[in-house]
């Protein structure tokens, strides 16, 4: 009996993973992130559609340690250390979203019909936005280190915090009596609680360190341990009447300070994707389409503030704060959907008796439906910008240029022969070499960082975006003989395409006679010259192989070296 339903078990799992793939297929061609499809599995492998689900027992034992691999990945993030560096407009715009959003989804749900428990709990689900997907997209676009990736990471941060707070709440308020806690309850969860954060404090003063040293020594080891403390905090967490999902947050928090979070973050990452899988399996099984179908009409509403609204409440507030409307912009689409946590969150709401099943699907459906938008408006955010842009003045203030100040401000009065866009490992070795022989270079990066770093070289640096037209027409241009792009490109050139055609239209409107240079790795891009016309192409691999090629078969000479006798063993020879 034992072995019929084993293997109808494993019948049951290659059947969902099957789906999952065929599904997940569908989505990369897209362009959706893997969350929307694993949704969309979910859904499909309900009893509502294909009710592919039977064995729920062993479906929830594999959701259960998702969310646990998920919260610990998530407290690997919030170092104390990382956390006490917040900038003030990570803050307040975090803060502040998170306040907005919650209020005024209040009252849109509350207009909608919900009552006033599940109006909060959909409420402040729609403030947690999906750090996985921005963290991709903005990788994707070689974004994550910009102004407006930077701020958006901050704020990011400070969600996490409120997802943080919001499973304290309501693992205080869910104890006790079926429905919610008693007082004496609540105040012994806390108690308990504070003393949790001290003992985790302890360890990561005193045992993390050493415990991360010895783990360093068999790194094989590393996946399996990650793991397994995840689930014991989890448990622990529990046990001692929180939720196993503060446990596994603190499991997380832990470590958050030692030298391998980041190599545990990166081999949990695969494993993390496919334990979700089931999670959202395991909440499709719970969601009945025939209630869903007559959600639709709140989930649009509920969306559409989602999209537009948070957007616009972010631009508000970088706006008040002295940020360009183009950077406030950037920044706001960031927010424009909600998170796994949002899912996580109300799962809660339904095991604790505070919200039924339908809220649960309300907020599934918003989404699909915001994480599905937002994707392409994150993905095409510089044309998006590009078309809305004499709308959004008033989100700016001319007397606070925020952005203009210390790093951040054009230099006056400099004349330049040459513009550099984009100061990485090639761009910023072609500027060193370029001054080296007496041209004088102004470069440029999207990166306030490399925008410090490259002005403590010596080298004349400002912060500015090759796609923002704008900027570029604020450039001293009359006598520039160069403008050369040496802005790193997406592994599939979509990205670098968008801000070299940006780059060099904006030239041609600003009437710019010079000549102009891009760097590229793709065959496809010999077509430029003769869309855009007479610019040259800067190949970097091809033209370090030319150059290698050239020096092995004598058609150029090398530098003469000749073997000393160093007292140094390492220097083995040196230039004639």
């Amino acid at each position: 009996m034992l072995e019929i339903v084993s293997i109808s078990v494993f019948y049951e799992i290659a059947a969902l993973l099957v789906l999952a793939a065929a599904v997940g297929l569908a989505g990369v061609m897209l362009r959706q992130p893997l969350i929307v499809s694993f949704i969309a599995v979910g859904i499909l492998a309900g009893p509502s559609a294909l009710g592919i689900v039977q064995s729920e027992e062993y479906i929830n034992l594999l959701a259960e340690l998702g969310i646990s691999v998920l919260l610990f990945l998530v407290g690997l993030k919030l170092d104390i250390k990382l956390v006490r560096t917040l900038g003030s407009v990570a803050l307040m715009t975090g803060l502040g979203q998170v306040l907005f959003t919650s209020v005024i989804g209040f009252g849109i749900a509350v207009a909608l019909g919900l009552d006033t428990i599940s109006s909060l709990y959909v409420a402040v689900a729609l403030t947690f936005s999906s750090t996985i997907i921005i963290v991709k997209l903005l990788s994707d676009k070689r974004e994550i280190d910009s102004l407006h990736g930077r701020i958006a990471l901050g704020f990011l941060i400070v969600q996490d915090l409120v997802v943080v707070l919001s499973m304290i709440v309501l693992s205080a308020i869910g104890v006790g009596t079926e429905n919610g806690a008693a007082l004496s309850d609540i105040f012994q969860i806390f108690g308990t609680g504070v003393l949790m954060l001290i003992a985790v404090g302890i360890f990561i003063r005193y045992l993390a360190e050493p415990l991360v040293d010895r783990l360093a020594r068999a790194p094989e080891l590393l996946v399996c341990f990650a793991i397994g403390w995840a689930a014991l905090f989890a448990a622990a967490g529990d046990f001692l009447g929180f939720s196993m999902e503060l446990g596994g947050l603190l499991s997380g928090v832990s470590l958050a300070s030692t030298k391998l979070r980041e190599a545990m973050a990166a081999r949990l990452a695969p494993l993390r994707d496919f334990l979700l899988l089931f999670f959202f399996i395991a909440l499709g099984a719970h969601i009945d389409l025939s209630l869903v179908g007559h959600q639709i009409f709140a989930a649009i509403i509920l969306s559409l503030f989602v999209l537009i609204g948070n957007p616009l409440i972010v631009l508000t507030i970088m706006g008040t704060m002295g940020y360009r409307k183009r950077t406030g912009f950037l920044a706001g689409l960031t927010v424009a959907q909600i998170s796994e946590f949002s899912l996580i969150f109300m799962a809660m709401g339904i095991s604790l008796g505070h919200v039924g099943v339908e809220s649960l699907g309300l907020v599934t459906l918003v989404g699909l439906i915001t994480i599905s938008l937002s994707t392409y408006m994150i993905t095409y955010s510089h044309q998006i910008y590009a078309r809305i842009n004499p709308f959004l003045q008033p989100f700016e203030r001319k007397d606070v240029p925020r952005e203009a100040i210390d790093q951040l401000s054009i230099p006056h009065g400099n004349q330049y022969d040459i513009l550099l866009f984009g100061l990485g490992r090639f761009g910023g070795a072609i500027a060193q070499r370029l001054i080296a022989r007496g041209f004088r270079v102004l470069g440029i990066d999207f990166n306030p960082a490399a925008v410090r770093r490259w002005r403590d070289e010596g080298i004349e640096v400002l912060f500015g975006d090759a796609t923002d037209p704008e900027f570029v027409a604020s450039l001293p241009l009359d006598n520039i003989h160069w403008v050369v792009s040496a802005i790193p490109e997406h592994e599939n050139g979509v990205t670098q395409d968008d801000s070299r055609t940006a780059l060099i239209h904006a030239l041609k409107n600003q009437d710019f006679r010079g000549n102009i240079a891009i760097t590229s790795h793709l065959e496809k891009d010999h077509e430029l010259p003769r869309i855009c016309g007479s610019i040259l192409i800067l190949q970097p691999f091809q033209d370090a192989a030319d150059q290698a090629v050239d020096l092995l078969s004598g058609k150029q000479h090398p530098p003469q070296f000749e073997v000393i006798e160093p007292e140094n063993q390492k220097e083995l020879c040196v230039p004639k």
